[in-house]
């Protein structure tokens, strides 16, 4: 019964939650077409291959269940999808993608999925409401999130948004703490000396904005991407990552990482270590060969390539993983308890959240 009741308070956070990294349609919209988030993708499975025998015979064979948002959580991976099919891998994976994390989170909780890339405040959700079942073994995406202006040159730092309206998505989440959290730390107060006009989806903030002469407008990436592939005169005018970054705090503005089920993690410790290298090595491999990487990209059903191509270097893609994540995650999630203790499960993880090899 607690475990029905936990579930239930879970799906119920989680359909409040923005998907830390937003999901991108599969087409770049024109301005006027309906959203393409709104249709959750089917699942993307990538065949179980077996490695060569000589690389495994230590290790028991497994196929590790992955999951993974259509966006920049689920970029940094596509090599590693690739180099599975070919079966280059230690591990064999069945790869599913989704719209969003509610669609992804019960199979984890059921153990019908063992690793997720998904937003970390989640990851702390999870570990409060689950009596510690999961555990963050890397941060993958740092932040994502863009202001961006249309027709004019008036936002040039933290300060010139007082007194003024923007339009963004993720009302209650992440988006919302951080731009709060940036705010305050400029003396500025989000509702009353600035003002955010809250959308559904990220699309229908670039629609709205390509009918208007001017405006502000906080997006994702890799929406930033498409909307500035739509709008001759938007500019990126603040990198919230770089903002965060800024304030020299110890903390970092981080988006995604990858939670793995504790039972996995203590039955599979050979395999899950694998798949971290292995993973870590994509990583590399897409923020280095860029053009690449976009075109497996669109093999994998996330986003266009010639999008992809574009958005790969501004998305904030990594690896991070042992006592550098710790400290990292820690101060980013305290930021995020201070403002909303709900938005991390109602306190703060203790140190079994942060997994650790050996």
């Amino acid at each position: 019964m607690k475990k029905s009741i936990a579930l239930f308070m879970l799906l119920a956070l989680m359909a409040v939650m923005l998907l830390g990294c937003a999901q991108p349609p599969t087409e770049t919209p024109a301005a006027t077409e309906a959203p393409a988030a709104t249709q959750a993708p089917a699942a993307t499975q990538v065949p179980a291959t077996q490695a060569p025998a000589e690389e495994t015979a230590a290790e028991e064979a497994v196929t590790i269940r992955l999951g993974g948002l259509k966006g920049p959580t689920s970029m940094g991976m596509v090599k590693l999808l690739d180099d599975a099919e070919q079966g280059l891998t230690a591990n064999a994976y069945d790869f599913t993608m989704a719209g969003s994390a509610d669609e992804l989170t019960p199979r984890l909780l059921q153990g019908e999925l063992d690793i997720l890339a998904v937003p970390v405040n989640l990851g702390a959700i999870l570990y409060n409401n689950t009596e510690g079942a999961v555990q963050m073994a890397a941060i993958n995406t740092l932040g994502v999130i863009y202001v961006t202006e249309k027709g004019g040159e008036t936002i040039q730092s933290i300060e010139d948004l007082r007194g003024q309206t923007i339009m963004a998505t993720g009302k209650g989440s992440t988006p919302e703490y951080a731009l709060a959290y940036l705010l305050s730390q400029h003396g500025l107060t989000l509702g009353e000396d600035v003002q955010v006009d809250w959308k559904s989806e990220p699309t229908e903030v670039v629609a709205i904005l390509a009918e208007q002469e001017t405006g502000i407008a906080m997006l994702p990436q890799p929406f930033v991407t498409v909307a500035q592939g739509q709008i001759e005169d938007l500019r990126v005018a603040l990198d919230l990552t770089a903002e965060w970054g800024a304030l020299d705090n110890g903390s970092q503005f981080i988006t995604a990482g990858l939670i793995v089920r504790r039972e996995f993690a203590q039955a599979h410790p050979e395999a899950l270590a694998a798949f971290l290298e292995e993973y870590k090595a994509s990583t590399e491999y897409v923020n280095a060969n860029v053009a690449e990487a976009a075109q497996l990209v669109e093999k994998y059903d996330i986003v266009k390539a010639a999008v992809a191509e574009q958005a790969i270097p501004y998305c904030n893609i990594v690896y991070i993983d042992g006592e550098e994540m710790k400290a990292a995650l820690t101060g980013y999630l305290q930021t995020l308890y201070d403002q909303n203790p709900e938005a991390v499960g109602g306190a703060m993880p203790q140190d079994d959240f942060y997994y650790a090899a050996g």
